[in-house]
């Protein structure tokens, strides 16, 4: 058994229990994948995380992400609730301007803006239309007619996200999965949000992470940035609105510069400690 520092926060959220929760472990090294799995099947939240020692010179810090299921290659809230806690318990960047992560998909830059931190959203591993099967599973999934989707991508950045544009805010917010009809999709719905403090309303279906329903999903808002904008759907710079389906009141801000999307979010620490595995 171990003692390790331990920091739960809220992420894409000033304001604590309005956000998505994230469990970081600290100076994690020691410990096998087994007790990395089983504490975050314990914690039983979307990801709990574990911070290492970087094996790339170019990064900060290393961290590996775990649902309560399985091992992801990136997740945008754990990189930005991570590199919080990094920096909140003595972490010093070798670039003032910028944290290095080092992850599952490579190194990916968090920027410091004041007290809101940003990060690069990674290359997409796979983009494009989906096919017709999976359109109809989609359309299953929701239980939506299939002429209430407006638009459909690929927008996987690791975790395997496909996302839909439906026509309003309110058929967001309406939607009641059949997750078992899932069966294997990670599904995002996204819509134009007018009148609002943001500009597009988001939800995610993950049953294959353990999750049913991320409250506020940073890869997912990623991935949706780089489609929304590349396509003129969405502007170089917008907010969106995710978690409201479930009472939260997340916000996701999102900028296109300098050649890259940048998905931005406060967060703020619930619980400090320590943890015994």
């Amino acid at each position: 058994m171990s003692s390790h520092v331990f920091t739960q926060l809220d992420v894409f959220t000033a304001t604590a229990l309005k956000g998505n929760a994230l469990a970081v472990v600290h100076a994690a090294e020691g410990l096998s994948d087994a007790q990395m799995q089983a504490f975050a099947a314990w914690t039983n939240l979307s990801e709990t995380t574990f911070l290492l020692p970087p094996t790339d010179a170019a990064a900060d810090y290393r961290v590996r992400i775990f649902t309560p299921e399985r091992e992801l290659p990136f997740a945008g809230h754990p990189t930005l609730g991570s590199c919080h806690a990094w920096l909140a318990a003595g972490g010093k960047p070798h670039d003032d301007a910028q944290v290095v992560q080092q992850c599952g998909v490579g190194l990916v830059r968090v920027r410091r803006d004041g007290t809101r931190l940003a990060f690069a959203a990674p290359p997409l591993k796979r983009s494009g239309v989906p096919d017709a099967t999976t359109l109809d599973q989609i359309v299953r999934s929701l239980r939506i007619p299939r002429d209430a989707i407006r638009a459909a991508q690929w927008v996987d950045n690791g975790p395997g996200w496909v996302a839909v544009l439906l026509g309003s805010r309110d058929e967001v917010l309406a939607l009641r999965p059949d997750y078992a009809a899932m069966h294997g999709l990670e599904v995002g719905a996204v819509a134009p949000w007018a009148g609002g403090d943001a500009q597009f309303e988001v939800r995610a279906f993950v049953p294959t992470l353990g999750v049913p329903e991320d409250p506020v999903t940073g890869s997912l808002n990623a991935g949706l940035a780089q489609w929304l904008i590349g396509a003129g759907i969405a502007p170089e710079r917008y907010v969106a609105s995710q978690g409201t389906a479930m009472g939260r009141a997340g916000r996701v801000f999102v900028e296109q510069r300098d050649g890259a999307v940048w998905i931005g979010g406060d967060s703020v620490v619930v619980v400090s400690g320590q943890v015994t595995l």
